[in-house]
């Protein structure tokens, strides 16, 4: 895989900061999407036959991360256009396609993805939201917790469970669920963080849904599953590199120009080693989010799937620690509004917890990668 960014990627990186620059901490989500939207940003990962840009997960990732790294960054880019929209452009009917593939790349739709659960955790396996056929439709029933955007989603992308003919088990399924169908209710979460997003409960009572919502083949189960799962990692990572970056960049300001003591404090190792090293972490973090967006892009999920792991523990665990340091070296400045900096204290830990935990991970890895026994 290349190492170095191509020309076309260093200029997308430097159009997107433009972009982001423009908007500020202050932005205004609406405005902000319409305009990225404008500049084909948003749609920069799907089918040039579709109105997308035909770009992949790396060209999409280096778009949240500029934006994150400028103080805005989109949350439903690592839901509408990464896991929907990519779902959708490798599994979807033509119909689908050509119903929610433009409109999700020109930014006049948007979708939300809904699989987390009450009851199941980080274990996909336990999810209790199932589809059944009546006739010609699907009857889909179960919950669904910390679902982003769905106020503002024309559809949210559910993830149920059906019956398998041949052997009476259960394998994950996908279903396109309009927001205003019967049965299909939602709750706004009080949520302790501040974004523009929200997180929502959904209740499916019995949503009935053609044959046509459910998006691919019903026997694909986790392949088409884990299409949209592996983006939704490497999105995470550019969403926290970005973040990261950000903190890093208002730390390092002010280190420069904060003076006591006739020096500035920047000077001063015990403040710019730290520095040094949260710079270090997201650049390796960095390194791993575009090997597995290249291995995603080039077809291999199984490699893919690895990496993508990978790249979100590395870049949640390197954003945490970019944000407690720049906090600190603001010190009670770190805490102000003015700084921009404290609302990220909480944000961070998001890229540590979403959409899969750090154990996880390292569960995943020391079981595939290393080939230790399980212990669940």
């Amino acid at each position: 895989m290349p190492t170095i960014e191509t020309d076309e990627h260093k200029s997308l990186r430097e159009a997107v900061a433009a972009l982001g620059k423009r908007h500020g901490r202050d932005f205004n989500r609406e405005e902000l999407w319409s305009e990225a939207a404008k500049l084909g940003y948003l749609g920069v990962n799907l089918p040039e036959a579709y109105g997308g840009g035909g770009g992949g997960i790396a060209e999409l990732s280096i778009v949240l991360e500029e934006l994150g790294a400028a103080g805005c960054p989109l949350l439903m880019m690592v839901v509408s256009p990464a896991i929907c929209g990519t779902v959708i452009a490798r599994f979807g009917t033509e119909a689908q396609k050509q119903e929610w593939l433009p409109a999700l790349a020109d930014g006049t739709r948007t979708m939300a993805f809904g699989i987390t659960e009450p009851d199941a955790g980080s274990n996909s396996h336990r999810i209790t939201t199932t589809a059944h056929r009546d006739g010609a439709d699907w009857l889909l029933t179960g919950r669904k917790v910390f679902i982003s955007g769905v106020d503002i989603a024309d559809a949210t992308l559910i993830v149920g469970r059906t019956e398998d003919s041949r052997t009476g088990r259960l394998k994950p399924c996908l279903f396109i669920v309009p927001r205003d169908a019967a049965g299909f209710t939602r709750r706004q979460m009080d949520m302790e963080l501040q974004a523009a997003e929200k997180q929502f409960e959904l209740t499916l009572d019995d949503v009935r849904l053609p044959a046509e919502a459910l998006v691919g083949d019903e026997d694909a189960g986790l392949l088409q599953l884990f299409a949209g799962l592996n983006p939704e990692r490497i999105m995470t990572a550019a969403f926290a590199i970005g973040m990261g970056r950000y903190a890093l960049s208002q730390a390092i300001t002010y280190a420069r120009d904060r003076t006591v003591w006739n020096t500035p404090i920047g000077a001063h190792q015990a403040i710019a080693h730290p520095l040094a090293q949260a710079h270090i972490d997201l650049e390796l973090a960095r390194l791993m989010m575009q090997k597995a967006a290249h291995l995603y892009d080039a077809g291999d999920d199984v490699a893919a799937g690895e990496a993508a792991n990978m790249a979100k523990y590395a870049a949640g665990e390197a954003c945490v620690k970019a944000v407690d340091q720049a906090v600190h070296t603001l010190g009670g400045n770190g805490l102000t509004r003015e700084f921009g900096l404290a609302s990220l204290i909480t944000a961070a830990r998001v890229a540590r917890i979403a959409p899969v935990s750090r154990e996880m991970i390292l569960n995943y890895v020391s079981h595939q990668t290393l080939g230790l026994p399980k212990s669940y």
